[in-house]
């Protein structure tokens, strides 16, 4: 009897040690803290500074490095990424670039023709014909402006072409692009 006891005692503990060992991961998990965290996309701004580091990854194409911290060159297409205004899908929005032309590129091609595209759809293009500082500015419909992110694209018919002193292509001089609201 007592044999009998001491392998009764054997199996209850053994099934006991069972019990713990199958339990045991259960209660590490509940202790176990999981942080999970969610990353948002970053939120496009409205207006683009050229220069400004935080909006550099919206200049999506076509953009050299800042200069003079203030503006930077194109190329002869360059694209951006822009959130509409608030109020955009239904009121539409005024669409501005800054920029200039130099008096390099006058003196070479009388005259610059500058486009753009919304989400794909062609606004009226605006011709140049003396160097300086301008602001195109277009209205975009409140149908091209529904999403949150708008794509724009911008075409010069003409470019300085790549020089041993420069090797790039040179459209224009941009120091700002964006959508302001409408009343």
């Amino acid at each position: 009897m007592i044999k009998s006891l001491s392998i009764s005692r054997r199996s209850a503990t053994a099934a006991a040690m069972l019990a713990i060992l199958a339990v045991a991961p259960l209660a590490c998990k509940r202790h176990r803290r999981v942080i999970r965290t969610t990353e948002e996309a970053p939120v496009l701004a409205t207006v683009v500074a050229t220069a400004d580091p935080q909006v550099a990854r919206q200049l999506v194409a076509g953009f050299y490095g800042v200069e003079q911290n203030s503006w930077r060159w194109t190329t002869g297409r360059f694209s951006v990424l822009l959130r509409p205004p608030l109020s955009a899908a239904t009121k539409g929005a005024t669409l501005q670039l800054k920029f200039a032309i130099p008096e390099a590129a006058m003196n070479r091609h009388k005259a610059v023709a500058l486009s753009a595209y919304v989400n794909g759809t062609p606004l009226p293009p605006e011709t140049y014909t003396q160097a300086g500082q301008f602001t195109f500015s277009r209205d975009v419909p409140a149908g091209l402006l529904a999403s949150d992110v708008t794509r724009v694209d911008f075409s010069v018919d003409k470019t300085l072409p790549p020089t041993p002193a420069d090797k790039r292509e040179l459209g224009v001089v941009v120091s700002m692009v964006g959508f302001a609201p409408k009343p």
